[in-house]
């Protein structure tokens, strides 16, 4: 892997951690770290939420948030002997398909700050074993500080992420640092849509659909942080914005599943 440490291999009982040997680039005065209590915080809701994760996705989503993580890896370009990073990867799904799309030539980086949900991942992939996912390196990582020189990849996905990064600015321009020129980064996510109606909907589905699905697993307040950490997050004009300050050339935003989805595209 040339400047970056070989990923220790994973078994059912332990996650993958992958540290930097040469990151190209010092550590900017007060760069971010995982012991702050905001990403503390939401590094434990992961955790717990880890086991029924996606379960609940699929039963809130009525399995359409696997035709959106299609389109999302779709819209990145990635292709045979490709290396990739799927960024908050979770328990795997994006990472699944990207595998597919790179084979057995190619190279997928799943890096998350939760370890149970590595640990998820990881169980998943001897459960689901092909062997294109041999190409799979489970890490544990943060956004803010990626352990991957520059240009280092031919593509970049991030599913249901970027919303819980603290730092999104710094988020946006580590995976714009890791990414090849002419490479594109497809970042799926919920939509914070400027429609009334869409907006009223969505907040009426958390209230009255999702948190009460989530008490039957014990999971109330956890998954009543949705609604706010959707309220927080950037709309599509503002994603695009962000990623054109990171210095990306190209940005754009696509809603998808009625505006309550989005998918931004940008183009180094």
């Amino acid at each position: 892997m040339g400047t970056v440490t070989a990923a220790i291999s994973i078994s059912a009982a332990a996650a993958v951690v992958s540290r930097p040997v040469d990151r190209r680039r010092p550590r900017g005065p007060g760069a971010f770290r995982c012991s702050s209590s905001a990403a503390g915080e939401r590094q434990a809701l992961f955790s717990r939420i880890a086991p029924v994760y996606d379960h609940l996705n699929d039963v809130l989503s009525l399995g359409q948030h696997r035709t959106w993580k299609r389109i999302c890896v779709s819209w990145s370009r990635a292709k045979k002997g490709d290396r990739v990073l799927d960024l908050c990867c979770g328990s795997g799904d994006l990472a699944f398909l990207l595998s597919q799309k790179v084979g057995l030539d190619g190279e997928v980086m799943a890096v998350d700050f939760s370890r149970q949900q590595l640990q998820t991942a990881a169980d998943r992939q001897e459960q689901r074993w092909k062997m294109c996912y041999k190409n799979i390196k489970w890490i544990e990582g943060n956004a803010l500080d990626l352990p991957f020189p520059d240009c280092y990849f031919d593509a970049v996905t991030i599913g249901y992420g970027l919303r819980n990064v603290v730092d999104k600015p710094r988020a946006m321009q580590e995976v714009f640092r890791v990414l090849k020129p002419g490479s594109r980064a497809s970042i799926l996510d919920f939509n914070k849509s400027s429609s009334l109606f869409t907006s009223s909907l969505q907040s009426w589905a958390i209230d009255n659909v999702v948190v009460p699905l989530a008490s039957g697993y014990g999971l109330t307040e956890e998954y009543k942080y949705l609604k706010s950490s959707i309220s927080q997050y950037l709309t599509g004009e503002e994603l695009e914005k962000l990623a054109k300050e990171a210095g990306f050339s190209v940005a754009k935003h696509y809603e998808l599943g009625g505006g309550l989805m989005g998918n931004l595209v940008a183009t180094r």
